[in-house]
């Protein structure tokens, strides 16, 4: 059995001063006072007229009209309505073709015309 003798690397804090570091601003409070709005952490948010869950924030209610509880792209009600298609816009845009395939250059009717 081989004993290792544990190394303190230069300039780190030891365990018990860093303890001792805590408990000395332990009873310091972190926000100045006087400059900050009051904090509510458990402030309600309502959609239509329900509780819908509760957050902390600087207002005691949050009266929202869209939530994740109900809003398409959450819920899975979202449809994706490609009117004029775009993939065909896109193409007839920049005067590809379906035979050129992906790699094909758009103006390479207009190479041979000239």
């Amino acid at each position: 059995m081989v004993y290792v003798r544990p190394v303190r690397l230069r300039n780190t804090p030891s365990v018990n001063s860093l303890i001792h570091t805590i408990d000395l601003y332990r009873d310091i409070p972190m926000a100045k006072p006087d400059i900050h709005p009051k904090w509510y952490p458990e402030a309600k948010v309502y959609c239509d007229g329900e509780v819908v869950m509760t957050v902390g924030s600087t207002q005691e209610e949050l009266h929202v009209d869209v939530w994740s509880g109900n809003h398409p792209f959450f819920t899975g009600t979202q449809k994706i309505i490609d009117t004029e298609g775009r993939v065909e816009r896109f193409m007839r845009k920049y005067g590809m073709s379906e035979s050129q395939g992906a790699g094909g250059k758009g103006n390479a009717k207009k190479k041979d015309e000239k």
